[in-house]
């Protein structure tokens, strides 16, 4: 993710969480990030083991894949719901019961001996997923330096990105070699040790003043539209990404056509990209400020998905472009973040929650997109420009933000 932020920028994001600025704590930075990979490990690694999961309870591969789907729906749903829920608690209090109920619900997914009890017990695992990252990411400025905040908020997001590198091939590896259960226990295991971490690194911070239902600021906040258009920025901009990552299989098997087993390499590099492209994103805002930040990154995914059309059938090409559009993919994370925290002031945490739910939701709504043109019998490539369109349109809606902005700088003048 592309992080830029000036002094002053950051000035205004300390003001708007209400505290001072502290020395960085390194490890309460780490339990934030402990619990990014169990997140992305659950999200992801059902993917790689759906098909055991199908033989074992005797149904479809479509239909595991409302596994997937409901997930999704977990985390759009309970995003919002959650940051109401823990509302009223201290910010440790609040990681704690999410990571609590993370971790009590993907381990009994494990035990799930039918469809109907594995659908209930994914949306459930789903909830939390938005408010703790919502909820992390506004705790992380307290954590550190007010001009290393966005740095400390990739540290948060960096375990995603591990999860994905390294959680995710392992915990396929042991679905698809022993049972699809031991990977949820897997992540039972990765919940725990977010639990302890947390319990014991997590410092006793509350903020000056709780968000709630009945404080005018919340309202206000909700009313924004400019909070609105970065949530719909975020739905549209990632939506792009996702109608690509959704496809890599066939686009590997049917167009590169490398061995099924390359298919975990190039997942294995976009990993390495988006890790490297979270710290990317945090250097970003250093320069730009934040929605300056993902218009580039945006335009930059428009460009890299549509050269990705052309020379998908190139065995290089498919590893250098992996690596490219997950480095690019993730460096909007941290700037999206922080432009959701400033125009959510006095409701950060629910706009914290609802942006992630906006990543789940361009999730959805790109894997569906992309999948359009092999209805009308189109090859899989058209899949990445459909992803270059709505990163396109998601840089549109970041202009259009940042001409708002310049005119209404014009009329305070």
């Amino acid at each position: 993710m592309y992080l830029c932020l000036s002094k002053m920028n950051w000035e205004l994001i300390v003001s708007t969480l209400g505290t001072t600025p502290t020395p960085t704590n390194k490890k309460a930075l780490l339990s934030l990030a402990i619990g990014g990979f169990g997140i992305g490990l659950t999200e992801f690694v059902i993917m790689g083991i759906l098909p055991n999961i199908a033989d074992s309870m005797g149904i479809s591969i479509s239909k595991a894949g409302h596994f997937i789907a409901i997930y999704a729906l977990g985390v759009v749903l309970g995003g919002p719901l959650m940051a109401r829920i823990t509302q009223k608690l201290t910010p440790k209090k609040s990681l704690l019961f999410l990571m609590v109920w993370f971790t009590i619900f993907n381990t009994l997914s494990s035990f799930s001996g039918n469809y109907w009890t594995m659908l209930l017990f994914r949306f459930l695992s789903g909830m939390p997923h938005g408010a703790f990252f919502g909820i992390g990411a506004v705790i992380s400025g307290y954590l550190t330096r007010p001009e290393k905040a966005a740095q400390a908020m990739a540290v948060m997001f960096s375990g995603l990105t591990v999860a994905n590198i390294i959680g995710v091939p392992l915990g396929t590896y042991i679905g698809q070699e022993w049972h699809w259960s031991f990977s949820f226990m897997l992540v039972g295991i990765a919940g725990l040790a977010t639990l302890a971490s947390l319990y014991f690194w997590m410092p006793k911070q509350h903020l000056e003043e709780n968000e709630g239902s009945n404080n005018p600021s919340t309202a206000n906040s909700l009313k924004n539209k400019k909070l609105w258009a970065l949530i719909a920025l975020t739905t549209i901009g990632t939506g792009g990404f996702f109608a690509w990552y959704s496809y890599i299989a066939p686009l590997v098997i049917n167009i590169t056509k490398l061995p099924e087993a390359n298919v975990g390499y190039v997942m294995i590099v976009a990993g390495v990209g988006m890790f490297i492209g979270n710290f990317m994103g945090a250097r970003m805002v250093e320069i730009f400020s934040p929605v300056k930040s993902v218009v580039i990154s945006l335009l930059c995914m428009t460009i890299t998905l549509l050269t990705n059309a052309l020379l998908a059938s190139d065995a290089i090409a498919i590893f250098v472009i992996s690596f490219i559009v997950g480095m690019i993919t993730f460096s909007v994370t941290a700037p999206i973040q922080i432009a959701i925290i400033k125009a959510a002031k006095g409701a950060e945490k629910l706009g914290s929650s609802m942006n992630q739910s906006a990543f789940n939701m361009g999730n959805a709504s790109g894997a569906y997109l992309g999948g359009l043109p092999m209805v009308f019998g189109l090859k899989v490539t058209y899949a990445s420009v459909v992803g270059g369109i709505l990163a396109f349109v998601g840089a549109g809606i970041g202009v259009a933000i940042l001409y708002y902005q310049k005119n209404s700088l014009k009329k305070l003048e």
